[in-house]
């Protein structure tokens, strides 16, 4: 795996956490920009750090595919995306 593509995945990682930590009524949407990294790695059966898996609430040794599914079904049905300003709660 091309290691930008592992750096992008770490990034949305650590947002999907902030994300999440926002009560779902004052959350904002997902952001689009999830889309771009979760594509690319959908394919990918290479195994994640274990620490990656638990913050995405998957069992340890779960894949970057597992992964990038779990941030597919947070956009599913969205029909607005936050400002970059209102992420992670609305503004």
């Amino acid at each position: 795996m091309h290691q930008a593509a592992n750096v992008q995945f770490e990034r949305a990682v650590h947002e999907f956490v902030r994300w999440r930590a926002v009560p779902e009524e004052a959350r904002s949407p997902a952001p689009a920009w999830w889309w771009g990294t979760a594509f690319e790695l959908r394919g990918v059966r290479q195994p994640m750090p274990n620490d990656w898996c638990a913050s995405l609430e998957l069992p340890d040794r779960a894949t970057y595919a597992d992964g990038a599914a779990v941030f597919l079904k947070s956009l599913a049905g969205q029909t607005s995306l936050p400002w970059p300003g209102g992420f992670p709660g609305h503004a």
